[in-house]
């Protein structure tokens, strides 16, 4: 499915468009993915429902992502505009048009972790959990991942 953005720009559902390598160039120097392979950038597309963003001329400028099973939950990812297209307001485009999509109407449980953008979230209903004692996490590093740091 295709939406129309702010500005021209164009949000996009198509997997097969994403460039794996714009999306690697960002998340391998991201807080939350750094050294990340591009192998593993491209087995998480795969995975996932994916948006991107695109400019007038069909380059890619921002991407998030679903990890879901279309059905009862969905977590959201790897959200990021390039620094060059920010101010035009892709980020708000680029959650808003994701966590709408048509495949993923009947979910009753949407996650995200963030360290740096809470009061985004928090404008599209995100809170934190009323019991954080009932969440529980595995956390690797990037070294036990990876093979490096």
């Amino acid at each position: 499915m295709r939406w129309t953005g702010p500005d021209g720009f164009e949000a996009d559902d198509d997997a097969a468009r994403i460039d794996v390598d714009v999306v690697h160039g960002f998340l391998s120097t991201s807080y939350w993915a750094p050294g990340i392979p591009r192998e593993v950038v491209a087995q998480s597309i795969a995975g996932s429902l994916n948006l991107g963003v695109y400019a007038a001329d069909g380059s890619m400028v921002a991407f998030a992502r679903m990890v879901t099973d279309r059905a009862t939950f969905a977590w959201l990812a790897d959200v990021f505009v390039l620094e060059e297209s920010r101010g035009h307001g892709l980020g708000r485009f680029v959650v808003s048009t994701l966590i709408d999509h048509p495949d993923l109407k009947g979910v009753r449980r949407f996650m995200l972790a963030t360290a740096d953008a809470h009061e985004l979230y928090r404008s599209y209903g995100f809170s934190e959990p009323a019991d954080p004692s009932r969440m529980m996490v595995i956390s690797k590093s990037p070294a036990d991942i990876y093979g490096r740091s």
